[in-house]
């Protein structure tokens, strides 16, 4: 990954030289067009800087005026008559390089920008794309492969708005503008999704709630869900009260308040996008990890304890997870005659007769397990435990 991420770099500040050399030959003329209207006049008024005609003609209902950059500042071009009027401000940099409208504006063969962009995403993607299948071959149940995928997503949308940007190329500032405004776009666009996640993962924390009782840990996926969903309606929400009681001017575009207020926005839709990019990546996985046969070759299950009842016996939940062990080995018998054996896993809580691991030997052997075939862990209290323990077991088995 460490290598990746230096070779990201390296093309970053390649494209980015690349650019600036494209920007800094190219860009020092300028083509502006107007509107040709009757009776016309052109008229230039310079605020410290300047420009030279080098050409001028009229093509159908266009007047097009090149210029070059003589020195540094502001110029206006005007168009106008008795009844009209147009004007297109140039910013002569000190570079000498002439941007239209603002001084992130557009500028000749500036469209490299974008381009550029668009091929360090191209790279990004590829590389990721490829860690992706890397890591899915040799494990698909790997968490990593979640913010792979959801990474994946994320800037394959920035990918596609950044492409569309470039057809309609208006500047630096303006292609900002619009990738800023596609997260929003794309945020709500996903809500849906998100929205039925959220509702599918209420309903699951609900039936775990009541197997397992209340818990941070079974309160998470329904966390994430109100969060996503109160962080898509949030800008909206601040909009509307700021209008409501004028606490600011938001339409000051030069106030500090205003720019603060635009950052925070773009940030929290940049947020919900990713989120929404993650979740969606979550529900693919799951996908292939329900879908994945696994091989009928297994030494070893590990089930997984957790709460069980007063009396010792299994609650649903746990009494699923063993009875989903048991027609695995069944199957696999059935298709290879190999047997395998069960580590039983978990320790003895506070509120509880005996170790859940002991209740989940007890009901494998009601449902005719050999007891030789049965290894127990009755020591672990989380799931780090459980797995660290377990592999100890096998170890000292073989």
């Amino acid at each position: 990954m460490k290598k990746n991420i230096k070779k990201v770099c390296v093309l970053f500040c390649l494209l980015l030289v690349i650019s600036l050399l494209i920007i800094m030959i190219m860009g020092k003329t300028k083509t502006i067009m107007f509107n040709i209207y009757d009776d016309y006049n052109v008229e230039i008024e310079s605020y410290t800087g300047e420009v030279k005609i080098i050409d001028e003609y009229k093509d159908n209902d266009k007047y097009i005026i090149k210029v070059s950059a003589s020195k540094p500042g502001i110029v206006i071009f005007k168009m106008k008559n008795e009844d009209s009027y147009q004007s297109i401000p140039l910013y002569v940099h000190k570079s000498l390089v002439i941007t239209q409208n603002s001084f992130f504006g557009y500028s000749t063969a500036s469209e490299i920008v974008p381009i550029s962009i668009s091929i360090l995403l191209i790279y990004i993607l590829a590389l990721l794309i490829k860690e992706y299948k890397k890591n899915v071959r040799e494990n698909l149940y790997q968490y990593k492969n979640i913010a792979y995928l959801g990474m994946i997503i994320f800037i394959t949308m920035y990918l596609l708005f950044n492409i569309i940007s470039i057809f309609n190329y208006q500047g630096l500032d303006d292609t900002v503008n619009k990738i800023i405004s596609s997260t929003s776009s794309f945020s709500f666009l996903t809500l849906p999704i998100a929205f039925i996640t959220f509702l599918l993962v209420t309903i699951s924390n609900i039936v775990l709630i009541k197997k397992e009782g209340i818990s941070l840990r079974n309160l998470l996926g329904l966390l994430l869900g109100i969060f996503i969903c109160f962080l898509t309606i949030l800008p909206d929400m601040t909009y509307r009260l700021i209008l409501k009681t004028q606490i600011v001017d938001i339409f000051n575009l030069n106030s500090p308040v205003t720019y603060i207020y635009n950052y925070l926005e773009s940030l929290i839709y940049l947020i919900v996008a990713y989120l929404e990019c993650i979740l969606i990546g979550t529900i693919i996985i799951a996908i292939k990890s329900i879908k994945k046969k696994v091989d009928f070759n297994i030494d070893y299950i590990i089930i997984l304890g957790c709460q069980i009842r007063k009396d010792g016996t299994l609650t649903p939940l746990l009494k699923g997870r063993v009875d989903k062990a048991l027609s695995f080995r069944n199957e696999q018998l059935k298709n290879t005659n190999k047997d395998l054996k069960f580590i039983a896993s978990g320790g003895k809580g506070n509120d509880e007769i005996i170790s859940e691991a002991e209740a989940i030997k007890n009901y494998l052997i009601k449902n005719k397990i050999n007891e030789d075939n049965i290894l127990i862990d009755d020591k672990s209290t989380n799931t780090y435990e459980n797995i660290a323990f377990s592999n100890r077991l096998i170890k000292d088995n073989k």
